[in-house]
């Protein structure tokens, strides 16, 4: 039993995240886009629609609303722990310092979970864009190749596409690559703001009547469903060891891209449900949609060539944070030594990989709305866990140098975890389901392979002792 809460050393951490094994590359404003560009986009360009016809109404904007106050308490528990031990892994290394090996395991393995799945959804949405885009120049693809088979099509071939071209791109180096993203987070924001300008004018209040067509539960129900539209800032903390000034840079990315685009969900979510009746938004690309409604068909063009080229930053970023989990769990020794191994550039070429191709194929057969579902509970039960992190941290190890502090502890953190369990409740049994078979796989693999190739397994306790044989 001991053994399954052996600990990482603080000390040990923050030794390693000084190492040169990554390249640091990244500043304040380079985390900020990312965090941007792994926020705004699905939720904004796809969930809003779906979101808003199937649960919530109108009243989406208090959806996102929750969702963002969730994530905004959950934000300063990653800002805390980012802040003060800058290594690669996000809630997987925060987790083996404070609450042990086993639970690190399996926060990382969810983590996987909650990118390879987010990284599908995106692609889906990306996909439904393109297509789009294609048919208003007359080279719309066939339906069955646009369409996964749980739709009656075959595959969605454009989504896998998609994921394995911004693998390829990521396989090239952070440098490089993050020039690419700055610029679809750029042009992603542009768009946006276009959208708003033109939009606005066709806003239509009585739209908005009934404004609780679902009721209270719709609302919540809308939460836990548009929740992973959040998670860009975890892929923020996943680039710590990349970070030229991580202590100050992270908090800076994390925060302000959640306060950004909370700002631009709600705007976005008035103007759409504004223009025309909730009813009608049931579709993946709502954005270039409403502005067809109201005869906008260039704006409505522009709107989907930028969606097409932004929601590509979203898919860079989750496949960039998931293959730097992979990468610390494999250096722990929880996973093979192959996925840690790094190219001439400093770069996981075979996890950027293994991570793009598990992500395309899932994509090209599974529905958005599963794939946004099972991000979700795995992303829920991940904050609430950096948050009794937290806690946790600050009673063990009170004298650590913070460049953070997560205020009035422990009342944020638990109210984070409350809030956490509450929006996971109102996910459908089905997503618990299948989570708990993802869980039990986790455990298997704990038990079978990570737990003997652990470096803790030879090094013995968190304070580096070697082991008695």
């Amino acid at each position: 039993m001991s053994n399954l809460l052996r600990k990482k050393s603080v000390t040990d951490l923050l030794q390693q995240g000084q190492n040169k094994s990554l390249n640091k590359t990244l500043t304040s404003f380079d985390l900020s886009l990312l965090g941007i560009g792994a926020v705004l986009g699905t939720g904004v360009m796809v969930l809003t629609g779906i979101v808003a016809a199937r649960d919530a109404g109108p009243a989406v904007i208090l959806s996102f609303m929750i969702a963002a106050l969730v994530c905004g308490f959950a934000a300063f528990c990653y800002s805390e722990f980012a802040s003060t031990i800058p290594v690669s892994g996000s809630a997987y290394t925060y987790t083996y310092a404070t609450l042990g090996e086993f639970v690190a395991h399996l926060m990382g393995w969810t983590l996987l979970s909650v990118y390879f799945l987010t990284t599908s959804a995106v692609a889906v949405g990306w996909s439904a864009y393109f297509n789009n885009l294609l048919t208003g120049f007359g080279w719309g693809l066939p339906e069955q190749l646009v369409s996964t088979p749980m739709s009656g099509g075959i595959i969605n071939l454009p989504a896998v596409i998609i994921v394995l071209l911004i693998t390829f791109v990521l396989s090239r180096g952070t440098k490089e690559s993050k020039k690419f993203n700055n610029f679809m987070v750029l042009v992603k924001l542009l768009v946006i703001l276009l959208f708003i300008a033109v939009g606005v004018f066709y806003v239509k209040p009585e739209n908005w009547n009934p404004f609780l067509p679902y009721g209270v539960e719709g609302v919540f129900a809308g939460a836990a469903a548009v929740f992973f539209a959040f998670l860009g800032f975890d892929a923020v903390s996943t680039s710590a060891e990349e970070c030229k000034n991580p202590q100050k840079a992270l908090p800076v990315g994390i925060i302000s891209s959640l306060v950004v685009c909370t700002i631009l969900y709600v705007i976005v979510c008035l103007i759409m449900t504004g223009i025309t009746s909730y009813k009608n938004l049931d579709v993946p690309e709502a954005m270039a949609y409403v502005l067809e409604i109201v005869g906008q068909d260039t704006v409505a063009g522009i709107v989907a060539v930028g969606a097409v080229i932004g929601i590509m930053a979203v898919i860079f970023a989750y496949v960039f944070a998931g293959t730097r989990v992979i990468f610390a769990m494999s250096r722990d020794g929880l996973l093979p030594k192959r996925f840690s191994s790094v190219n001439k550039t400093d770069t996981p070429v075979f996890s950027t990989w293994l991570t793009g191709l598990l992500s395309g194929g899932i994509a090209g057969f599974v529905e958005i709305k599963e794939l946004s579902n099972l991000a979700n509970i795995g992303a829920l039960l991940t904050f609430a866990m950096v948050a009794l992190s937290v806690i946790v941290l600050r009673k063990t190890h009170p004298n650590l140098e913070r460049g953070f502090k997560v205020p009035l502890v422990p009342f944020i953190p638990i109210l984070t975890m409350v809030f956490c369990a509450f929006l996971m409740i109102n996910l459908p049994g089905a997503t618990w389901m299948y989570f708990a078979i993802w869980v039990a796989i986790g455990t298997v693999v704990y038990f079978v392979y990570s737990k003997k190739h652990s470096l803790l397994e030879n090094v013995g306790s968190s304070d580096g002792s070697k082991k008695k044989r």
